[in-house]
């Protein structure tokens, strides 16, 4: 039986990947500082035979270290992320992407353990090329606008994960994240769905930052977590990077729209200054907007689905907990 050791795997994505590899036989180690994780994600599966976790620190903790070295292979998901994070504490942004992702890979290279690394669309920057290719250029802003440095930090990854695969032989793969959502993402960094969805549920308004106009793709964790699986298990995914994403595009105002017409008919949309929402200077992009051809060729990648499922989804999910837990706290 072989054993998979997720990184950030109390996170949303991580959590999911862990139950995932559980279902499919494999044996799981977490690994988690419950930063921007939560332990309530992995909780249900504290005592099943397979699955053991453990608290500590990426880059400073030698648990890490042991882990790795009882591992077969390495999904490394821990990265801190989020715009309002991103923005808010750009030097945490920057050391835990670079630092964490510099350990694992260089502790993972000592036994050749295989890695996946998850990364993100934000490294395409502010290119107007759509869709992305995973071979297209980055354009970036300045960096006097810590807005850039999630992106800038995730490249660095890359950059040094396909440097230790061609100049040391680890087997590494780098997955391009496009805007994944689902059940257990929350609104507190800026993710807009779970955000949406709780201000429809009390009363609104839904604030759109911006116009409104810029668009962006959503794809279920459901569709995200099994192709996570296939890029470790496929050897021709070694050394590449892979977008992993819906191609279906719809703005943010649409998807505004949606969600009040779907949880709160009667709530106001507002659209809320980027300089207010963030602070003076903030860009943003326009379209992301993943080719995943790559992904169908290697992997038969094909996100199944839609939109309205995701949204139901995540209305479940807040009703279940959010909502559940406010009831309770009242009787």
């Amino acid at each position: 039986m072989s054993l998979s050791l997720i990184t950030g795997g109390a996170g949303f994505i991580g959590s999911h990947l862990a139950e995932y590899l559980l279902d499919a036989g494999e044996e799981v180690l977490v690994l988690d500082n419950l930063s921007t994780g939560r332990f309530d994600n992995i909780r249900h599966m504290v005592g099943r035979g397979r699955f053991s976790y453990v608290l500590a620190d990426l880059a400073e903790d030698d648990a890490i270290e042991e882990a790795i070295d009882r591992a077969d292979c390495v999904y490394h998901l821990a990265a801190a992320v989020g715009v309002m994070l991103v923005v808010e504490d750009p030097v945490h942004t920057i050391e835990t992407n670079i630092e964490g992702s510099g350990r694992v890979l260089r502790l993972a290279a000592r036994r050749g353990t295989p890695v996946l690394v998850t990364s993100t669309s934000e490294v395409y920057g502010k290119s107007t090329v759509i869709p992305f290719g995973e071979d297209d250029d980055s354009v970036y802003g300045p960096t006097s606008r810590s807005r850039w440095s999630y992106a800038f930090s995730k490249a660095v990854d890359e950059f040094l994960a396909l440097a230790y695969h061609e100049f040391k032989g680890l087997p590494v793969v780098i997955a391009r994240l496009f805007n994944t959502v689902g059940p257990r993402q929350v609104g507190r960094y800026g993710m807009v769905i779970p955000r949406f969805i709780k201000q429809a549920y009390e009363g609104g308004p839904i604030t759109v930052y911006g116009d409104g106009e810029q668009s962006r793709c959503f794809c279920h964790v459901a569709d995200v977590v099994p192709a996570l699986h296939r890029l470790m298990s496929t050897p021709g995914a070694a050394g590449k990077v892979v977008n992993l994403g819906s191609d279906h595009e719809i703005t943010i105002n649409a998807l505004a729209d949606q969600v009040r017409a779907r949880f709160g008919p009667n709530v106001e949309i507002q659209h809320i200054p980027y300089a207010e929402a963030y602070r003076h200077g903030f860009e943003d992009m326009r379209r992301r907007v993943p080719c995943i051809d790559l992904a169908r060729r290697l992997i038969g990648f094909r996100p199944q689905r839609c939109l309205c499922e995701i949204l139901d989804d995540m209305s479940m999910y807040y009703q279940d907990t959010v909502l559940a837990t406010m009831e309770m706290s009242h009787d």
